[in-house]
């Protein structure tokens, strides 16, 4: 399967630079992935497509501050990391720019010396390596104070308020980039889901370098899948369990919770409390076995978040509500309107 089949034609002024001043007040493109059918509705309108014993599943990973700039100790030349993943006590795997300035033992400093990256070793993705951080205290204050929240590379626009780019129900501290799908939800939103007898079910998916890389292949089947970090917790799976017994939906919020969920029933067979690193890769021709409908952002082209909402709903219906979204002027990407796959 080329790659070149889940591109698409995206005005650039079409790409949202900046959240909206109300979470829930962004547009929702429902799509019948059975008919085809295209439904143009308001975000709060999704209480109407969510009935009682339906469980939505939420990733509550938490965005790290970790894009930092700093300068190297010998030339004061400025160099960008981004903390991607926590390897073994203070050595992270991170993102370097510009790679090319920073070898084997370079030494970074961030916050007048507060807080210094020695390079170590490379890694297989360009622009990739591993660092030890020295410093004093806790990391994660360090990052709080010093850090950027660590927004792609298609928004410019600068980002006042920092929680906009973390979900109502962020919990745990770990991910790159934030599972977008989940920024349109109000604790009113899902207090009303709740009332409805909405079951609210949390996992954690800690968004790695999934999010930052392209796809450089041609064909899909080459592309290999980051791993990152999840856990699904016992009652979780005990309410995903219960609502299947029942004949009911598991309504994943982003291809996060998505992809946790399959990985887990792919892994064992069924639902169950698990924890480790998934790499599965979604594309056309995927069987879903855990998740019945996707609440999800508009991707960008050619990449493998696509790939994954056209194996839900065939390429063909997800490109044509694409070309309605687009006609329609609605807003792409992480600050984006959102789509309801049912």
């Amino acid at each position: 399967m080329d790659v070149s089949q889940f591109d698409y034609e995206l005005p650039e002024h079409l790409i949202a630079q900046t959240p909206l001043e109300e979470r829930s007040q962004s547009r929702l493109l429902v799509l019948d992935r059975t008919t085809g059918k295209i439904t143009h509705r308001h975000f709060t309108d999704i209480a109407n497509y969510l009935h009682a014993g339906d469980v939505l599943v939420v990733n509550d990973s938490k965005v790290l501050p970790a894009r930092l700039i700093g300068s190297k100790v010998d030339t004061g030349a400025t160099i960008e990391l981004l903390l991607l993943k926590q390897l073994t006590g203070d050595r992270w795997e991170a993102l370097v720019k510009p790679a090319k300035r920073v070898r084997e033992g370079t030494r970074i400093s961030f916050g007048e010396g507060e807080l210094v990256a020695v390079a170590e070793e490379g890694t297989e993705v360009a622009g990739g390596r591993v660092f030890r951080l020295v410093y004093d205290g806790v990391l994660l204050e360090l990052l709080e104070r010093l850090g950027q929240m660590p927004l792609p590379p298609y928004i410019k626009a600068q980002l006042t308020v920092r929680d906009r780019y973390q979900t109502v129900y962020a919990r745990h501290l770990g991910s790159a980039a934030a599972p977008t799908a989940g920024l349109h939800f109000t604790p009113q939103l899902l207090k009303q889901l709740e009332q409805k007898g909405v079951r609210i079910a949390p996992i954690t998916l800690h968004v790695g370098l999934g999010t930052f890389r392209p796809v450089t292949v041609d064909r899909v089947e080459q592309h290999e899948m980051h791993a990152e970090y999840f856990e699904v917790s016992r009652k979780t799976a005990e309410t995903i369990r219960a609502a299947k017994a029942a004949g009911k939906r598991v309504v994943a919020v982003g291809t996060t919770s998505c992809r946790t969920l399959e990985t887990v029933v792919k892994t064992y067979g069924d639902m169950r409390e698990a924890s480790g690193w998934s790499d599965i890769f979604i594309y056309p021709g995927f069987q879903f076995r855990a998740v019945d409908a996707l609440v999800t952002n508009f991707h960008l082209p050619k990449s493998t978040l696509i790939m994954l909402v056209s194996a839900l709903a065939s390429r063909e219906r997800v490109l044509a509500s694409y070309r309605e979204a687009v006609q329609q002027e609605y807003r792409f990407f992480s600050f984006g309107d959102a789509m309801l796959i049912i």
